[in-house]
């Protein structure tokens, strides 16, 4: 690798070294480090690992294989905001006040930041979220993140609705409970999308936030900024699978009625460790409510 004096340019060598290191079990934030230890300015060494580990990712996906060809590096948007949405925890904090509800800490994890709840919701919240939702499902879409728009996507094999924020009592209730529980504006909240997942259906691997280098992110970002966190309740138990996994720390979260998972990201990058997805259905049918939370007001 090059020293501080030297020109440092991505080479598919480095792009290389940076797949196999990852494949191999080192973090992303181990990767980085090695490569500022031996000289790589931190920003550059950041945009190379960014890079490297999204194609790799869109290679593997489409059955390329685990080449990963040379690109330019793209600019980069500015940072975001170090405050972000957080759950507030002591050691071995056992419930949390959200305001008309007491809720259980279940479990955490430092890096990424994941706080399992339990009793987020009541049963009667969940049923009443489903039956509001049902009527209105159509198959779920993702973000075009080449226009800003939306699209069908082969990864995403579910049904799908948004609430409007507020446009319930339920939804007010529950959304100032969240409020209260992140320690963040409750008009930074997107509209509560519900989703159903039959047998077979699933959500593959995935980040929440918008990645910069997409053209269409600046567009998405006008109505709110960059998405900084997201907590998906669970509104029934299938019989068997579904549970929300993080592939990169080898963590699963069981799908059970009136629990979520909070996890947040604070930039734009691999290497807050956030990839994650909704593993298959294999009995039964799946119900989640999922909450994402952005840098200032959502309209």
């Amino acid at each position: 690798m090059a020293g501080g004096t030297m020109v440092q340019t991505i080479t598919p060598e480095l792009r290389r070294w940076i797949v196999e290191q990852t494949v191999a079990g080192f973090s992303p934030e181990s990767v980085l480090d090695a490569m500022v230890k031996v000289g790589w300015r931190q920003e550059l060494a950041a945009a190379a690992l960014e890079d490297s580990l999204r194609e790799h990712r869109r290679q593997r996906g489409d059955g390329r294989g685990a080449g990963v060809a040379p690109v330019v590096v793209p600019a980069r948007s500015q940072a975001v905001a170090a405050r972000l949405p957080k759950i507030s925890l002591s050691p071995s904090l056992l419930c949390l006040d959200a305001g008309d509800r007491q809720v259980r800490v279940l479990a955490t994890l430092s890096l990424p930041r994941v706080v399992v709840l339990g009793g987020l919701l009541s049963d009667e919240e969940c049923e009443a979220l489903i039956d509001a939702a049902r009527p209105r499902l159509a198959r779920s879409l993702t973000v075009q993140t080449q226009t800003g728009g939306e699209e069908l996507n082969p990864d995403r094999t579910s049904n799908g609705m948004f609430f409007t924020r507020g446009e319930s009592e339920l939804l007010r209730r529950i959304e100032a409970r969240i409020a209260r529980l992140v320690n963040w504006p409750l008009e930074n909240g997107e509209g509560m999308q519900v989703l159903n997942y039959p047998v077979g259906a699933e959500y593959k691997p995935h980040y929440d936030y918008f990645d910069p280098a997409e053209p269409g992110t600046p567009t998405i970002l006008q109505r709110g900024g960059q998405r900084l966190a997201t907590l998906v309740m669970y509104l029934n138990e299938p019989a068997e699978g579904g549970g929300t996994i993080f592939p990169d720390v080898g963590l699963e979260v069981a799908p059970q009625r009136g629990n979520a998972v909070f996890f947040s990201y604070d930039k734009p990058s691999p290497i807050t460790r956030t990839l994650h997805g909704g593993a298959p259905v294999v009995q039964g049918e799946k119900w989640v409510a999922t909450k994402w939370l952005r840098e200032r007001e959502f309209i």
